[in-house]
């Protein structure tokens, strides 16, 4: 198997943190306990260890080096992995499989995309985060981190886990973002159904997520990427999370030994079908990459505040990519504030045996720094 089909492998599962999904049905309120750990679903996690060791699926091999990066317009974090969130102290409910968007594919099939709402137990009206999970633009499973979502609604807010379509589904980057821009117009849309105020909105993605959060904080106002229902509603947003996400897809592995960007190069890999292939190969088109696809284009002063982590050690997406787009926003005179965790390498790879792995990504000291930010930029309950 070559280096690309290794990496591509990993990319697939990076940002997975779950494929069950929870059983349908009506907004039930989720059973909680005082201080307890927060939910983790994990049945990825132990099958993709055992299809590595009988040899079906090879063990992907990451990046071996990483060039150290700038870090002086960003905030150097370490935080302590036995200090863990927790959950249980708000009352939640949860609404599963919401269908916001139907898509006819390149097949003449049509895809149903659906989310999961999870929203404190109340009355009030809450402003609105919507999570947007990674998968190497291969999967995009809605339940993923529901630890971390837990956390986030528990704090206040109405937090929607979003499908959205992969190359699987023959989809490019601008179907991506297609697909992001219709969960933020179907949510305000039915705001009053959800309990959601429609003027306080935010979006949070990890890797490949990541990527499509920062696309669609930056077209705010660009209408070319708005399809579907409910065009009558704006899909701008008010704030982007944005953590180890990629931006200048074209030098993704920049980072990296020349073994790890001689990957990424690889012919017809699904980074390269999620963006664009050069005309008459399989390869990234660089020129795309770098311009329409890349979030430094569309950057301006009116784009919505964003706070943006890399861990030091992601062997995944080079640590520059988030570098060169907060120091963009704050070159244009937007408000960006970057975090880098010292150590910490690309989310969770518990799926590769690492149990420790996604421990600084968990931690209370990272996860309150998004919950304080999302207070700041929408306001909290």
């Amino acid at each position: 198997m070559t280096k690309h089909a290794l990496r591509s492998a990993l990319l697939l599962a990076c940002a997975v943190t779950a494929i069950l999904s929870p059983a349908r049905g009506p907004a039930e309120p989720m059973a909680t306990r005082p201080m307890s750990e927060c939910p983790y679903v994990k049945p990825m996690h132990g099958l993709l260890p055992i299809l590595f060791w009988i040899g079906l699926l090879p063990k992907p091999v990451m990046a071996s080096t990483i060039a150290a990066s700038d870090t002086s317009t960003s905030v150097v974090i370490r935080p302590d992995p036995k200090d863990q969130i927790t959950c249980g102290r708000t009352s939640l409910k949860a609404i599963n499989d919401v269908v916001f968007a139907r898509r006819r594919l390149t097949t003449g099939k049509w895809l149903e995309l659906s989310m999961d709402l999870q929203m404190p137990d109340s009355p009030r009206k809450r402003p609105l985060v919507i999570y947007v999970t990674g998968g190497g633009f291969v999967q995009a499973p809605k339940e993923a981190a529901l630890n971390l979502r837990t956390y986030v609604a528990e704090a206040g807010f109405a937090v929607a886990s979003i499908e959205y379509r992969t190359v699987r589904d023959g989809a490019t980057y601008r179907d991506g973002i297609a697909d992001v821009k219709s969960a933020v117009r179907y949510l305000r849309a039915n705001a009053a159904k959800y309990g959601i105020d429609p003027k306080r909105i935010a979006v949070w993605g990890e890797s490949a997520g990541a990527y499509l959060v920062a696309m669609a904080g930056v077209t705010n106002g660009n209408r070319s990427f708005d399809v579907g229902d409910d065009l009558d509603e704006s899909s701008d947003v008010q704030a982007v999370v944005d953590k180890f996400g990629p931006s200048d897809i074209s030098k993704l592995a920049s980072d990296f030994d020349p073994g790890a960007r001689a990957a990424d190069n690889q012919a017809g890999n699904p980074i390269a079908q999620y963006i664009a292939m050069a005309p008459g190969t399989r390869l990234l088109d660089t020129r795309i990459a770098s311009t329409a696809a890349n979030p430094l284009t569309y950057v301006n002063a009116a784009v919505p505040a964003f706070l943006i982590f890399h861990g030091s050690r992601d062997r995944l997406i080079s640590p520059s990519q988030t570098l060169v787009l907060h120091n963009a926003l704050i070159a244009a005179g937007g408000h960006s504030v970057r975090y880098v965790l010292d150590g910490a390498g690309h989310g969770d790879l518990s799926f590769l045996g690492d149990a420790e792995s996604g421990l600084p990504w968990s931690a209370r000291q990272t996860m309150d720094l998004i919950v304080e930010f999302l207070k700041g930029a929408i306001g909290g309950v």
